[in-house]
């Protein structure tokens, strides 16, 4: 740890001197509705493609924003490829909020992001912004904790073609071709990507299967611009999603995977997750002068797939088919395989007017969505016969969701600006049964009101800023299945954010306070709802409060240095645990006072160390170090996460010729000290014989892997 440790006592700032408001202003009209400006009250990373081009090595999204402040990531096959995850300030993805070139990209209903269904998307995005904390107002889920807004639709001027090639450990392949036809006639263009992802995972029979096609096209002129967007993503990926229990990970198989293992003898070989996921967007900017500009989108996206399993011993009677009768016997179980499929469509449209001169900045707009959802399960065999329809529950659901904001970012001298942004947000729920509960029916409406303001101060090099915000958010479609009885309430945040920075040609610092109040957070407490499931329940307080330091050195033109550390508390005031009594029939409770938030480490840290010894060579260490983590709110050291620190090693080797461009060639060795390590894991607890059984589940990463790529430019 003491590389690490030794680099982050620097607290240097990440980001290089930019032009001022370069980021932002080069991002398109519809993204710029989103983002927050260099001189904007908002704690804020900013990543540019190049930076992006030096992570993307087939991992997904998540990875590639690893050595960004704050963040803690994931994945269910334990190296990066297939279901992943992300944490910022310990909220997770839920609560995150997910843009495409403004657009929102969060399940509607679960409020999740599954990067999974954009196989190497990152190959196609030009910049990407993280906002910690409230943030700006945005489109889509309340950002309860932070915002990722990706951005694909920056213009290139010039033609080009790309072929990328990686490949590492696991048999993992990463191709990607790539092309463009820069401006034709000073009006068109057009971009494409092919990409194939495979990989056997680190855990057993984790295989992902992924491929995804990117298309745009626009027409530009001096006062209009007119463009569409085409991607498509599908996935197959063996589930890997129960991971490991305590004892397994003490005996060191690390590896295993109980999923496929009801089917007797051999692992079922196709218990897999199946999903195609396409994108259409169009977008269209006008500017009346060169202040005022206008811009609208809409999208349509298409999301359709199921996950496949092997069920053993389950009564014909759960899924209401009759019992077979083989001779003179009834058969009142078999063994099944089943789909349970999701078939949704998510439309709609943004829009926002923006207006800009040399002391303001203002922006009104908003976004119209709905989503509509089927969810159904349907039976494909069974050991004993299927004696009936194959289809067990069919159950739809809508959501719509409203917002108009207004935005102004005004200077009042010249250190001196102001930010306001208010955000009117409404959300209407139409569910109509669930799998377990077919016969609940919610109708619910929910209305918002997000303000935001803040302060901001430059002078000679030095930013400082003051903000508060206030954000609330509605519960997931899984909360409400707990009955009438147990409906959820929404959440509420409150988020002070203190900031100062030192921006000077060879070196950067910058330190951020944050202190984010929770009011009816919405957490598993072990309570069982009223149909036998374990559901979220509102805490009344939590608190996640914190300091990020952060900063980039670069003494000479050979070395340079980067770190992020951050130092945080995060937790629930008053928590009621509750535990199922085997014994005794029911649930025991257990009251807790200011105990530690689940999966909310106090200390998160991330470091790179780059020398350029001779010229087109880089050689990077990057460190990454999570404290222990709780798997629940009782802060109980019997189920928590140990803490780890993971040392990567990168080489970068950059060439030209004369019929390339630009080629490199890169190799990155991943854990190189081969630690063992679990960054997420999950606890059910119960009352059997007097005595608590505890049953810990971790997600175990891989040991030491690489992944190497040749990447090509014409």
């Amino acid at each position: 740890m003491s590389f690490l440790m030794m680099t982050t006592y620097f607290a240097f700032t990440q980001e290089k001197p930019v032009e001022k408001d370069s980021f932002y202003s080069l991002s398109p009209v519809e993204v710029k509705a989103v983002r927050a400006a260099d001189r904007a009250p908002v704690t804020k990373t900013n990543l540019s493609k190049k930076e992006i081009e030096k992570e993307n090595l087939g991992q997904d999204l998540p990875f590639l924003l690893n050595q960004t402040p704050s963040v803690v990531i994931d994945a269910d096959a334990g190296n990066g490829v297939g279901y992943t995850g992300i944490r910022i300030r310990g909220t997770d993805a839920t609560r995150i909020n997910v843009t495409l070139n403004g657009i929102p990209y969060n399940d509607a209903e679960d409020q999740g992001t599954f990067f999974v269904d954009l196989p190497d998307f990152a190959s196609s995005v030009n910049s990407i912004q993280i906002q910690r904390g409230v943030g700006s107002s945005s489109n889509g889920a309340g950002a309860f904790g932070a915002t990722i807004n990706f951005s694909t639709n920056e213009i290139n001027r010039k033609a080009y073609m790309e072929l990328n090639n990686s490949y590492g450990s696991f048999d993992t392949w990463k191709n990607t071709l790539k092309a463009g036809s820069g401006l034709i006639g000073k009006h068109f263009t057009c971009d494409m990507r092919l990409s194939n992802i495979s990989s056997d995972g680190f855990i057993d029979r984790a295989f992902s299967k992924l491929r995804s096609f990117y298309f745009s096209a626009a027409y530009v002129s001096n006062k209009d611009i007119l463009r569409v967007n085409l991607f498509k993503g599908y996935e197959k990926t063996y589930q890997a999603w129960y991971g490991i229990t305590e004892a397994d990970l003490k005996a060191g198989n690390r590896t295993i995977n109980y999923a496929g293992t009801e089917k007797p003898g051999e692992p079922y070989n196709n218990e897999t997750d199946n999903y195609w996921q396409d994108h259409y967007q169009l977008f269209y900017t006008h500017y009346f002068t060169d202040h005022l500009s206008f811009n609208t989108a809409f999208f349509f996206t298409k999301g359709k797939g199921y996950y496949q399993e092997y069920r053993a011993n389950q009564s014909y009677d759960m899924y209401h088919l009759p019992f077979p009768i083989a001779g003179t016997d009834t058969v009142f179980t078999s063994d099944f395989i089943r789909q349970l499929w999701l078939n949704n469509n998510f439309y709609g449209n943004i829009f926002s007017l923006q207006y800009h001169n040399a002391k303001t900045e203002f922006t009104i707009g908003g976004a119209y969505t709905k989503y509509e959802g089927d969810h159904f399960g349907k039976l494909i065999w069974a050991e004993h016969g299927l004696t009936g329809p194959n289809i067990w529950y069919n159950h739809d659901a809508f959501k719509n969701d409203f917002n108009s904001y207004a935005k102004l970012l005004q200077k009042f001298s010249n250190h001196w600006n102001g930010y306001i942004d208010l955000q009117y947000r409404h959300v209407k729920y139409d569910i109509n049964g669930f799998e377990n509960n077919p016969g609940l029916f919610i109708r619910n409406n929910y209305n918002f009101f997000n303000p935001k303001i803040g302060l901001n101060y430059s002078y000679g090099g030095w930013n400082g800023y003051l903000s508060y915000g206030f954000a609330g958010k509605e519960p997931n479609r899984d909360d409400f299945e707990a009955g009438k009885n147990q409906q959820p309430k929404p959440e509420q945040l409150s988020d002070i954010e203190l900031g100062i920075e030192k921006r000077r040609i060879n070196y950067n610092w910058a330190a951020t306070f944050y202190y984010m109040k929770y009011k009816d957070q919405l957490v598993l407490t072990g309570m069982i709802n009223d149909v036998g499931a374990y559901t979220r329940t509102n805490i009344p307080n939590s608190f996640r409060m914190g300091i990020e330091m952060q900063g980039n050195v670069q003494p000479v033109d050979w070395f340079k240095a980067g770190a992020n550390l951050t130092l945080s508390k995060n937790k629930v005031e008053h928590f009621t645990e509750f535990i199922d009594d085997y014994d005794n029939g029911g649930q025991k409770t257990n009251n807790y006072n200011s105990t530690n938030i689940t999966l909310s480490p106090s200390i998160v840290s991330a470091a790179t160390i780059s020398f350029l010894p001779f010229k087109n060579f880089e050689f990077s260490l990057l460190g990454k170090y999570v404290s222990k983590q709780y798997l629940d709110n009782t802060q109980n050291e019997g189920r928590k996460l140990n803490p780890y620190y993971v040392q990567d090693a990168r080489a970068i080797y950059t060439f030209h010729k004369k019929f390339l461009k630009e080629a490199n060639i890169t190799l990155q060795v991943n854990n190189i000290f081969n630690r063992k390590y679990e960054p997420n894991g999950y606890t059910y607890n119960y009352i059997s014989g007097g005595e608590l059984v505890v049953n810990n589940y971790y997600f175990p990463m891989a040991g030491t892997n690489f992944m190497m790529a040749i990447n090509l430019k014409f």
